[in-house]
């Protein structure tokens, strides 16, 4: 039986922490912040974490 193979955009979008919560970036972080309120880029700065429900999913995909 061959292995699987991880997607490898998933690979790049996620990282499993210690604890085996799933970290993600933010979106809309990439260029022409001057039209977001200072409250939404900092919000954007804080650490995300995917919820627990699609957890198993994102792991199946990393490998």
């Amino acid at each position: 039986m061959p292995k699987m193979k991880s997607v490898k955009g998933a690979v790049k979008r996620f990282k499993v922490k210690k604890n085996g919560q799933v970290k993600r970036g933010t979106a809309f972080r990439s260029h022409i912040l001057t039209k977001q309120d200072a409250g939404t880029r900092r919000g954007q700065n804080s650490p995300k974490v995917i919820a627990k429900t699609d957890e198993k999913n994102i792991k199946d995909m990393i490998n």
